[in-house]
């Protein structure tokens, strides 16, 4: 059992940061691939990036790509998302995920067993 808890949401102008945190619970939070989606009003939640279980590897959406970093901590059982250049269509909930090992896919959300309750992201324009 993983419990998540996301941390950092907030209201920011369009061109500013923001960085999330997701903190862990469990001893196994190391062997855990991790996620990020976002779901805004009325859409479908999306995959925004992803990051492995040791870290050596990360994989973002598109639209993100070069603004947002994922990183994680192991050893404090926590994983980030510092987004940049923040525009008012990255505004939604963002969730924390964790997808045990062996990864079946680290874009689907079907794919991940535990998730946080969400945290607000708003940017203005």
């Amino acid at each position: 059992q993983v419990q998540l808890v996301e941390s950092g949401g907030g209201l920011v102008q369009a061109g500013g940061s923001l960085r999330l945190s997701c903190a862990a619970s469990g001893r196994t939070f190391s062997s855990y691939a991790m996620g990020w989606f976002r779901q805004a009003p009325g859409k479908e939640r999306e995959f925004v990036a992803a990051i492995s279980w040791g870290g050596g590897s990360t994989y973002y959406t598109g639209s993100v790509k070069g603004r947002f970093t994922i990183s994680r901590d192991n050893a404090r059982r926590t994983v980030y998302l510092q987004m940049n250049s923040l525009k008012p269509e990255d505004t939604a909930v963002y969730y924390c995920s964790a997808q045990p090992n062996p990864v079946q896919d680290y874009y689907a959300p079907s794919a991940y067993a535990y998730w946080g309750q969400g945290t607000q992201v708003a940017v203005s324009s």
